[in-house]
């Protein structure tokens, strides 16, 4: 049988099979593994730098936040102080404004009032007299004769004073 007859050169197969495979172990445990090694070294090294990099930046990027929201809240107090300052600025301006016209329209109603009482004089005199005037027609009518306008404004004058 052929598969019988491998049996004798199974042994140097094995011995050639160990010999080669330990060459080559050794080969590349002293020319490949070191440069693997090192490229390994290499890159974790690498790694742990851009990491700490990172943690840095990371660090610096809160403390520019940290500043960043420290300056806003500054500034949003400073406007808040500013807008209060302006409103109550133009508060004192807008009551000052509101006295001045309360003055000027309490100046132009007593000026109003004035004009109205003394064109109310005036009227009551022109009544006066057109009602003098009128007693007198009316009394020329009645009797026939002409009636004296002295008399007349002194009628009328008298019965003013008991109606008022």
């Amino acid at each position: 049988m052929p598969q019988l007859e491998q049996i004798d050169t199974y042994l140097s197969q094995v011995v050639w099979l160990v010999l080669t495979f330990g060459i080559l172990y050794l080969v590349l445990w002293r020319s490949a593994l070191p440069r693997i090694s090192q490229v390994l070294v290499t890159r974790q090294e690498r790694i742990d730098g851009d990491l700490r990099k990172a943690a840095e930046l990371k660090a610096e990027a809160e403390t520019v936040l940290a500043a960043y929201e420290e300056a806003a809240a500054k500034a949003r107090a400073e406007a808040q102080a500013i807008l209060r300052e302006s409103a109550d600025r133009f508060a004192a301006e807008a009551a000052e404004r509101n006295e001045a016209l309360t003055a000027e329209l309490a100046e132009e109603a007593a000026a109003g009032e004035a004009r109205i009482e003394a064109a109310r004089e005036r009227a009551m005199a022109d009544v006066e007299s057109i009602a003098a005037e009128l007693a007198g027609l009316a009394a020329e009518r009645l009797t026939g004769t002409p009636a004296d306008p002295g008399a007349a404004e002194a009628a009328v004058a008298q019965a003013m004073r008991e109606r008022g």
